[in-house]
C-alpha cells in the first residue's frame, strides 16, 4: 500500500513545492512508482513537472469534486518519470464548492482509495495556507513533511503547523504523523542558520531528517525549464541533495517493522 505524504507548511517560500518534485522525482529514480498531487491552485508543481497547466483536460478539481476518477486526470511527468495529478487556477473554486459537499474533508482520500496500493509513495503539494484543500490533504495522508527554511521566523509557522497536525490526528485522522522535518534553502555560512538548525534538532531530535537541502541556483533554475533538478543537472548540489534526502526517507519507512495481521 502506498505511503501518502502530504508536503505542508502554512508559511509560503519555504521550498515545499521545490521539495515534493525533486523528492518524487528522486524516489522514481530509485525505482519506486510515485504519484505527485497537485493541491496547490497556483499550479506550480504541475508545470515543474513538465506539465502544462494551461492545457489540462481534467485536474485535481474534477477529481474532489467527484466528477472524474483520480486514473482519468492523471498525466505523466517529463520523461514518463512519475505520474502526476495535476493543478491549475481553476481548483481555487474548490474552497467554495466543497463548503456545502458531503465529507468535504474527505473528498482526496476517497478519491485515492481505487489507486492508492498502485504506488509506494503519494506525495501531495499544499497550498500555504490551511485551508479545505489542506485540510483534505492531511486527511487523506500518512505522515506530513515540513519543509522549513533556516530562519528565525520559520520556527513561529512551524508551531502553528504542529498544531493542526495534533488537531487533525485527534479528531479526522488518527494514524497521521509527522513524517520528519527537512532544512531547505541552508547556508552553513550563516550563523542564524546553523543556530535555527540546532534549535531544529535539539527539539525534534529523529524527526529531523540528517538531510540537509543547501541553496543551489540549479534547483532555483529547473521549474523554468519544466524539470526537477535531477533531470536539469543530475551533478549539482542540488540534486545530489534531494537524492540523499529520498534513499534517507526509503531507509526510514524500511526500518519500520510491518504491521502484524490480526
Amino acid at each position: 500500500m502506498g505511503r501518502i505524504i502530504c508536503v505542508a507548511n502554512q508559511k509560503g517560500g519555504v521550498g515545499k513545492t521545490t521539495t515534493t518534485v525533486n523528492l518524487a522525482a528522486s524516489l522514481a529514480d530509485m525505482r519506486k512508482k510515485v504519484l505527485l498531487i497537485d493541491l496547490d491552485p497556483q499550479g506550480n508543481a504541475t508545470m515543474g513537472c513538465g506539465v502544462d497547466k494551461y492545457e489540462l483536460e481534467f485536474s485535481s478539481l474534477e477529481v474532489l469534486l467527484g466528477e472524474v476518477p483520480a486514473r482519468k486526470a492523471i498525466r505523466k511527468s517529463v520523461n514518463d518519470l512519475f505520474d502526476v495529478l495535476p493543478a491549475n487556477a481553476d481548483l481555487t473554486a474548490a474552497e467554495v464548492q466543497l463548503l456545502d459537499a458531503p465529507m468535504r474533508e474527505r473528498r482526496l482520500g476517497l478519491a485515492l482509495e481505487a489507486i492508492k496500493n498502485e504506488y509506494d509513495y503519494i506525495l501531495i503539494d499544499c497550498p500555504p495556507s490551511l485551508n479545505m484543500l489542506t485540510l483534505n490533504a492531511l486527511v487523506s495522508a500518512d505522515g506530513v513533511l515540513v519543509p522549513i527554511q533556516t530562519e528565525y521566523y520559520a520556527l513561529e509557522g512551524l508551531s502553528a503547523l504542529l498544531g493542526t497536525i495534533e488537531q487533525i490526528k485527534a479528531h479526522r485522522n488518527p494514524r497521521l504523523e509527522l513524517e520528519g522535518i527537512v532544512r531547505t534553502m541552508h547556508d552553513p555560512r550563516n550563523n542564524l542558520a546553523n543556530d535555527v538548525s540546532a534549535q531544529l534538532i535539539s527539539h525534534f531530535q529523529g524527526k529531523v531528517f540528517r538531510t540537509i537541502i543547501p541553496r543551489n541556483v540549479r534547483v532555483a533554475e529547473a521549474p523554468s525549464h519544466g524539470l526537477p533538478v535531477m533531470l536539469y543537472d543530475k551533478a549539482s548540489r542540488g540534486a545530489i541533495s534531494y537524492m540523499a534526502l529520498a534513499s534517507e526517507m526509503a531507509r526510514r519507512h524500511q526500518s519500520q517493522p510491518t504491521p502484524i495481521p490480526a
